[in-house]
């Protein structure tokens, strides 16, 4: 006999919530079809989450919608709740739907004990979404892991072709907002 686990569907996760099987305090999110248990988030990664979405608030303003751990929506079964997006439009947008991979400028998580998992299977679950941009704020290391340029590879693996490093003393430009630069000494904590 095999065993497999239940797989739900976008759908079926959302009629869960409905019916408050889950809560929006259970730190839940669905990848690829199964409920996904997220990691308590530290001092310092809650330091630089609120301080990255004040910067992008303050540099943006109305150009684009800025969401802190809010759910995005994907094809493969997927409504993961990265640390920050920047999407097209205004909040009115998404009243009635999450932002679907099209809406997206940018996809950004902020990394500490979740290093591992950032830089694997979200990584792959954002090429494989077509999310044009991905950053790893990585707080180990101290730098800004810019990723672009999703594609499959003959394995039918997704990854980015681009990776970029970008230290804490430099700037960035920001994906469809490339004459806004984001200093990265404004988000990175003193540690």
């Amino acid at each position: 006999m095999v065993v497999t686990p239940k797989r739900f569907t976008i759908d079926e996760y959302h009629q869960l919530i409905e019916l408050g099987f889950l809560k929006e305090g259970d730190r839940i999110e669905l990848i690829r079809g199964e409920l996904t248990q997220m990691v308590a988030k530290g001092t310092p990664h809650t330091f630089c989450t609120n301080r990255l979405c004040r910067q992008l608030d303050r540099l943006l303003g109305d150009r684009a919608v800025i969401r802190g751990q809010d759910p995005i929506t994907l094809s493969n079964q997927s409504e993961p709740e990265p640390d920050v997006v920047i999407a097209r439009g205004t909040e009115e947008d998404y009243l009635a739907h999450h932002p679907y991979p099209q809406d997206i400028f940018l996809v950004i998580e902020v990394s500490d004990t979740t290093l591992n998992y950032d830089q694997t299977t979200k990584l792959e679950l954002y090429a494989e979404a077509e999310i044009s941009h991905y950053w790893i704020v990585n707080l180990l290391a101290r730098q800004l892991e810019v990723y672009s340029q999703p594609y499959q590879n003959a394995q039918d693996d997704f990854n980015y072709l681009s990776k970029q490093i970008i230290l804490p003393h430099q700037s960035v430009s920001i994906p469809g907002f490339e004459d806004v630069l984001l200093e990265l000494s404004r988000i990175f904590p003193n540690l």
